[in-house]
């Protein structure tokens, strides 16, 4: 299979960096629902900052946009194009260097130009105080899909690629990622996305899903290093498991692109998925701030499948409240 029929395939099926948040302080305001202003927004990924400001990229239209606690529309924060970016998908907050992590890509090859012509896969670091862009790293295989991160204790960042079976590290203080692990166990799909969400869990380990197979792993670490692959029994089959974060311990909050926003519970080698809202309209992530839930609803088929149609208006990111 050519690489431009792979990567059509996993943006009809994915296009999902799922990134969410680390629980934040309270988000002011009794806004249901944040508006993403623009007709062809197909928000990606959202990410809350420390003080609850909420981020969300752009995969037509690029960019990041930025909604203030008690905002009830957003503003755009990054410009389209800004520091060489592209299409952006996975956003996240690494509070440690002060910085937004963005995923860029250019999916040109599938009808999307993005706003540059920037070619391949990076994460894009923008200063959380000024928007500066701060890091620019290139993914080393051609054909990659910077989907979602996670950041290690020791500030190392995790990337899932998901049109490979591999997950990334860039240690502090490096220009260049390395595969950190590359392995037959994720079951990469021979069409479509393969790993998607990632996230460290209590116990130190990692833990990712995969959005085509919609399948569950632990991945053993020990002194940063990769061991065992396990693969977990979901308590019920998931679609299009998407952007994962932990909230403590071994639990974890995750959106499914099917249409819900879940906490997980990992206990020994099986995950129990408590559906807490149903009937979104294409979750593409969620971010937890104070006792509410924030999910972009990307309606990304309106933007792959011409048969389905228009998007709704106005984009909006939704509140979720979290259960007790």
């Amino acid at each position: 299979m050519t690489i431009k029929r792979q990567l059509r395939r996993v943006a009809v099926l994915a296009m999902v960096a799922g990134t969410v948040a680390t629980p934040c302080p309270t988000f002011a305001g009794d806004a249901t629902s944040i508006k993403l202003p623009g007709n062809s927004v197909y928000p990606e990924s959202v990410a809350a900052g420390p003080d609850g400001t909420l981020y969300s990229s752009s995969l037509a239209s690029g960019g990041v946009f930025r909604a203030k606690p008690g905002a009830a529309t957003a503003e755009q924060w990054i410009k389209p194009g800004a520091f060489d970016s592209r299409s952006t998908f996975g956003v996240l907050v690494n509070e440690k260097t002060g910085m937004l992590l963005v995923c860029s890509n250019d999916v040109s090859s599938l009808g999307v130009p993005g706003p540059s012509s920037v070619k391949g896969s990076f994460i894009k670091g923008f200063d959380l105080a000024t928007g500066e862009g701060k890091l620019s790293v290139a993914l080393p295989k051609e054909g990659s899909i910077c989907n979602d991160f996670a950041i290690a204790p020791d500030g190392s960042i995790f990337v899932t690629n998901s049109s490979a079976p591999q997950i990334l590290r860039l240690k502090p203080g490096r220009s260049k990622f390395e595969i950190w692990l590359e392995s037959s166990d994720f079951n990469q799909p021979k069409e479509g996305a393969g790993l998607d969400g990632i996230a460290f869990g209590g116990d130190g380990n990692l833990y990712v899903d995969t959005y085509a197979n919609g399948e569950f792993f632990r991945v053993d670490v020990k002194d940063g290093v990769a061991g065992k692959v396990t693969k977990l029994k979901t308590s019920r089959p998931l679609k299009f498991a998407d952007g994962l974060r932990s909230t403590g311990d071994n639990t974890f909050i995750m959106a499914e692109g099917g249409g819900s926003i879940d906490r997980v519970v990992v206990k020994g080698d099986e995950a129990t998925i408590e559906t807490i809202k149903d009937g979104l309209a294409g979750p593409t992530s969620v971010a937890l701030v104070g006792k509410a839930y924030w999910a972009p609803e990307g309606q990304l088929s309106h933007l792959f499948d011409p048969k389905s149609g228009p998007p709704q208006l106005p984009f909006q990111i939704v509140k979720v409240p979290a259960p007790n």
